[in-house]
C-alpha cells in the first residue's frame, strides 16, 4: 500500500515583540508563498507607527518555513513605510537569500518622478501653462513656415538640394495609389448629396435640379474638401510617421551634420508632390461625385442620362472648376505642411511617432476647414 505525504502550509503570521532597548521585533512565521493569505501591510505599519518611541525595527525570519517573491514584496513595503517614518530597519534576522535579494532591490535608488502621482494643478497655473505652450507652438509654426518658404525660394533659383527620384516616388504615392479611396468616398458623397436633394426637390417636381445641386457642390467645394480630408488621413499621417521615425533614428540630425537642409531634402519634395497632385485628384473626385449623382438621378428619379448630363453642363461653369482647383492646391500645401511639421516636432520615442501621426491628421483637417471658410467668405465678398 503506497502512501503519499501531503504538505500542509502553515499560515503567514507577523508577531510583535519589544526588546529591552525599545526595538520593535517583527517575528515572521509560516509559509510565505504565493497563494497563501498574507497579513495586512497597513496593519503592520500601523502597529509600527503607533508607538512614537520606536526608532528601530528588527526583522526576524527564523520561524519562516518557506518563502518566495510574496515575502520580498511584503518586506519591501514594510521597509519603505519605515523609511518614510524615519525608522531604521535591521534585516540581519532574515534568511540569507532574502537579505541578498533585498540588498539587490535597494542597490539602485528609485529615480525621482518614476512614480506618477496625480496632483491637481491650480486653475490659473493650468491656464498659464497652456498660454505658454500656445505661444511656443505659434513660434515653432511660424519658424517652420519661414524655413519652408526659404526652401521654396531656393528651389525656384535652382539651388535646392533634394533627389528628383524621391519627388517622383512621392508623387506616385500621393496620386495613383490614392485613387481607390478617393473614388469610393467621392462616389458615396455624390450619392448622398443627390439622395438628400432628391427627397426635398421631389416635393416640388423639380427632380432635374439634382444635377445642378450635385454638380455645383462637388466641383466648387465638396470635391476639394473630401479629397483634402482623405489625403490628410492617408498621406499627412504617413508624412508625419516617416519624418518622426527619421527623427527617432537620428537621421535628420545626420542630414544637418552633413550640411544638408532637412527642409529642402525632406519637406520640399512632399510639399511639391501634394501641390501638384491634389488639383488632379480633385478633378477626379468631381467626376466620381457627379457619377454618384447620376446613379441616383437615373435609378431613383427616372431621369435620362443625356438630360442629366446637359443639366450639369448648364449649371457648372468654368469658374467653378478653377475655384475647386485652387482650393485643392491650397489644401495640398496645408496637408503637406501639417504632416511635415508634426513629423519634425516628433520626440525621440516610439510612442511619439504615433502621437505625431495623430496630431498631423487633426492639424490637417482643422486647417482645411478653416481655409475653406476663409476662401468661401473671400469669394462671396468679391462676387464669385
Amino acid at each position: 500500500m503506497n502512501t503519499t505525504a501531503v504538505h500542509i502550509s502553515s499560515p503567514c503570521q507577523v508577531n510583535y515583540k519589544r526588546s529591552e532597548d525599545g526595538t520593535l521585533i517583527l517575528d515572521f512565521a509560516g509559509d510565505w508563498k504565493i497563494g497563501n493569505p498574507l497579513p495586512s501591510v497597513k496593519e503592520v505599519l500601523g502597529r509600527i507607527g503607533s508607538d512614537s518611541k520606536t526608532r528601530q525595527v528588527y526583522l526576524d525570519g527564523h520561524s519562516i518555513t518557506g518563502w518566495d517573491s510574496s515575502l520580498l514584496t511584503f518586506l519591501i513595503k514594510i521597509i519603505d513605510g519605515c523609511s518614510r517614518k524615519k525608522i531604521d530597519t535591521d534585516k540581519q534576522g532574515l534568511p540569507e537569500g532574502v537579505q541578498r535579494l533585498l540588498t539587490l532591490a535597494f542597490a539602485v535608488p528609485e529615480r525621482k518622478g518614476a512614480r506618477r502621482e496625480f496632483v491637481r494643478e491650480p486653475f490659473l497655473s493650468r491656464v498659464g501653462g497652456e498660454a505658454i505652450n500656445f505661444g511656443r507652438s505659434t513660434i515653432e509654426v511660424l519658424d517652420f513656415l519661414g524655413d519652408s518658404f526659404i526652401a521654396l525660394g531656393n528651389m525656384l533659383r535652382g539651388k535646392a538640394r533634394f533627389r528628383r527620384s524621391d519627388l517622383f516616388l512621392i508623387i506616385q504615392e500621393c496620386s495613383t495609389q490614392a485613387l481607390p479611396i478617393v473614388s469610393l468616398i467621392s462616389l458615396l458623397v455624390g450619392l448622398i448629396l443627390a439622395f438628400v436633394g432628391a427627397v426635398q426637390l421631389m416635393m416640388f417636381g423639380a427632380q432635374i435640379y439634382v444635377a445642378s445641386l450635385v454638380g455645383i457642390a462637388m466641383v466648387r467645394v465638396m470635391g476639394a474638401i473630401m479629397t483634402g480630408i482623405i489625403m490628410a488621413g492617408r498621406t499627412g499621417a504617413a508624412f508625419a510617421a516617416q519624418l518622426g521615425t527619421m527623427q527617432v533614428n537620428e537621421e535628420i540630425d545626420a542630414l544637418k551634420t552633413m550640411g544638408i537642409s532637412p527642409m529642402e531634402f525632406l519637406v520640399l519634395p512632399r510639399m511639391i508632390a501634394l501641390f501638384v497632385t491634389m488639383p488632379l485628384l480633385c478633378l477626379y473626385a468631381d467626376l466620381m461625385g457627379v457619377l454618384g449623382g447620376l446613379i441616383v438621378g437615373v435609378g431613383m428619379l427616372d431621369l435620362n442620362v443625356v438630360e442629366y448630363y446637359n443639366m450639369t453642363c448648364a449649371s457648372v461653369h468654368l469658374k467653378d472648376f478653377w475655384i475647386g482647383l485652387f482650393q485643392g492646391a491650397v489644401f495640398g500645401v496645408l496637408v503637406a505642411l501639417a504632416g511635415c511639421l508634426r513629423g519634425m516636432q516628433c520626440g525621440r520615442s516610439a510612442s511619439a511617432v504615433g502621437d505625431a501621426a495623430t496630431s498631423a491628421v487633426v492639424t490637417g483637417i482643422v486647417s482645411i476647414i478653416v481655409a475653406t471658410a476663409i476662401i468661401t467668405i473671400t469669394l462671396s465678398v468679391i462676387g464669385l
